[in-house]
């Protein structure tokens, strides 16, 4: 794993001027969490509760690519800790993929936006993966990704990372996995490793993508546009378009594939040969 640098904490500055505007005083974290949507707070409470996401004392590393979804979750479990019952503290983390010079000062830029501490670290392996495996570019970028959080986490006694997938990339993996790979499975919300000393926590994993663009209008946040040449040309693209194509037949038809990821009846599947 690459040396940190870049490392620094970045602690709330209290107010905020927006770029191109005039400063303004700013409506405070806690402020905005009151004023979620009773739908999108309720989803989330019950993700955290039906998978028990979040321990007192927990020490969580938050995987930060600069999209939306990883800015998102970064902002929600930072002011969450403002109403939860539980102490918790958590670490962002962005891994620079060597693609653009740019991108890590962005995303940089809303994590200190948002408040949260946070780490910089930079590596090639998005190159390395498009130089080495252009067909397979995406999982092998993702699989170094993981690993890199995962040793992260462990050299410094994190007990969880936290990722920004949501309804919709569950579903999507689902398709993925079968159509791609020839079996039935998807992200879990929760996944203990290691024999439980770490777990991976998906917090917006009832949530559509809708709701969580409309988690980041509440925040302000601006999403980084991912520098990777493959970002809009992926196979998980490809079954998006798919998925898109299959709920203008009938809306109900992601809830109830959703549902039906944790109604499996196994005895109506085939035996493994």
């Amino acid at each position: 794993m690459d040396k940190l640098i870049a490392g620094k904490e970045i602690q709330p500055t209290g107010t905020y001027t927006p770029q191109g505007g005039t400063k303004q005083s700013p409506v405070s974290g806690l402020e905005k969490m009151r004023s979620l949507p009773k739908t999108i707070n309720r989803l989330l409470g019950m993700a955290m509760h039906d998978y028990r996401m979040l321990d007192d004392g927990d020490r969580i590393l938050l995987g930060v690519s600069g999209g939306v979804d990883s800015l998102v979750l970064a902002w929600l479990l930072h002011h969450w800790r403002d109403k939860a019952p539980i102490h918790y503290e958590v670490m962002a983390m962005h891994l620079d993929m060597g693609f653009a010079a740019d991108q890590h000062p962005a995303v940089e830029a809303e994590l200190a936006k948002i408040g949260v501490p946070f780490l910089t670290e930079h590596t090639s392996y998005g190159l390395l993966a498009n130089q080495a495996h252009p067909d397979k570019a995406c999982y092998q970028c993702a699989k170094a990704r993981r690993n890199h959080l995962f040793e992260a986490a462990r050299t410094n006694h994190y007990s969880a990372v936290a990722l920004g997938h949501h309804k919709d990339d569950l579903i999507e993996t689902f398709f993925l996995n079968m159509l791609y790979s020839g079996n039935l499975s998807t992200m879990m919300p929760r996944q203990d490793l290691f024999s439980g000393r770490l777990k991976i926590v998906r917090p917006m994993a009832y949530l559509t993508k809708e709701q969580v663009y409309e988690l980041a209008a509440i925040a302000g946040i601006t999403p980084v546009k991912n520098p990777c040449p493959m970002a809009a040309i992926s196979k998980r693209d490809e079954i998006r378009d798919l998925m898109a194509t299959i709920y203008q037949r009938d809306p109900k038809f992601r809830g109830n594939i959703f549902a039906a990821l944790g109604n499996v009846r196994a005895e109506y599947l085939l035996k493994h040969p």
